[in-house]
Order: C-alpha cells, then structure tokens, then sequence
C-alpha cells in the first residue's frame, strides 16, 4: 500500500472516530438510555466532544515538532478542528432549541445572568471564523501569516471552553482538572518550542561567522 493510500485509510478511520460521540448519542436516543434527564446527556456528550477535540486538534503542531517522523499528522488538523467546530454547534443548538425553545429573549436573559452559557458562547463565536476559513481559498486570500494569526483563536477558544466547563460543574467537582491540564502543558508548549528554536539559531550563528 502506497503512503497516500494509508494516509487516506487513516483519514477515512479517524473521520468515523470523530462520529463515535455522535453516534453513541443517537444510539442510546433510540435505546431509550440518556439517563433521567436525556437533555443534560446530550449537552454533556456534545461538549465534552468539542473540548476534547479541540484539545487533540492543540496537539497536533507540538507533537509533530518532537517527532518529525510525525510531520504527516498536520493533514488531520483541519479535520480534528471543524468536527470541534461541529460538536460546538451541536452543543449550541442543544441550549437553543431543548433548554431555549428558540425563545431569543430566554436566551438573552441566560446570557446576562449566567456567566458560564456568556463564556461558552463566547468560545463558539471564537470558532465560528476558523471554520469559515478552514478551506484553501481562504489561505490565499487571507495570505499565510494573516491566516495564521487569525487562527490562533484556537487557544482563546479553548480556554474559554475550559473555564465554561469549570463553571457548570458543581463546587468542588475536579472533573475539568484532566483537560486544564493538558491544554495548560499545550498552551506552554508554544513559547517553550520558540524559545528552544531561538536558542538552537543562536549557537549556530557564531559557528557561520
């Protein structure tokens, strides 16, 4: 099997992996086995999904820079993000539509007296431009570097993710204290890796003179 062919193998896995949540929730709708309150479940499974995907998806750069044999795995990262992306407007349209009813002055109300669904809406705003830029048109249009400073609202994203998700939970539950970590070791691998890099040009400099 050529390389492009496993790659695409490895594309079409990862793509029905990233459908689990989604399916294991559709599945367990039609079982009748989403809990006392099915409407929670389904908020919970499509923002635990969004959080963990957009984690993976801040993975992805500083782990192919420590293993360059890894470097391939950048092709997953626009799709890893716009499932994200996905699982975020699912977990949106769940508060719109099972908690709202579409009632955009109930949801004006929350989003003023509650400031968890202000910050999670705020991470969902944040995404929305990343995906709207995600294709190859975009890139050029935008050109590289504005492209990529637009698309560091990842991180912001993210944190805003974390923090709605410490501030649904009830005080005194740790169960966010796994995916703070990890992003905080992402968010410290950036500036870490620069600096690394900096210092490595730095030595070779005197050694061209």
């Amino acid at each position: 099997m050529t390389p492009q062919r496993l790659l695409s193998l490895l594309k079409g896995v990862v793509f029905l992996v990233c459908l689990l949540p989604l399916g294991l929730l559709v599945l367990h709708g039609f079982q009748n086995n989403l809990g006392p309150d099915p409407i929670v479940t389904i908020t919970h499974g499509t923002g635990f999904a969004t959080l963990r995907l957009l984690v993976i998806t801040l993975a992805i750069s500083p782990v192919r820079h420590l293993w360059v044999r890894l470097s391939w795995l950048i092709r997953f990262r626009r799709m890893l993000g716009l499932f994200a992306f996905f699982y975020g407007c699912l977990h949106l349209l769940t508060y719109v539509w099972l908690f709202s009813g579409f009632h955009l002055s109930t949801m004006i109300a929350d989003i003023t007296k509650r400031r968890f669904i202000m910050v999670g809406f705020t991470a969902w705003i944040l995404m929305l431009p990343l995906a709207l830029t995600s294709t190859k048109w975009a890139i050029k249009k935008l050109g590289g570097k504005r492209w990529r400073a637009l698309h560091r609202l990842i991180y912001i994203s993210a944190i805003c993710g974390v923090i709605h998700y410490w501030w649904i939970v009830k005080p005194g539950v740790r169960t966010p204290m796994k995916i703070t970590v990890v992003l905080a070791v992402l968010l410290a691998a950036r500036p870490a890796w620069a600096l690394l890099q900096a210092r490595r040009s730095g030595a070779r400099a005197p050694e061209r003179a």
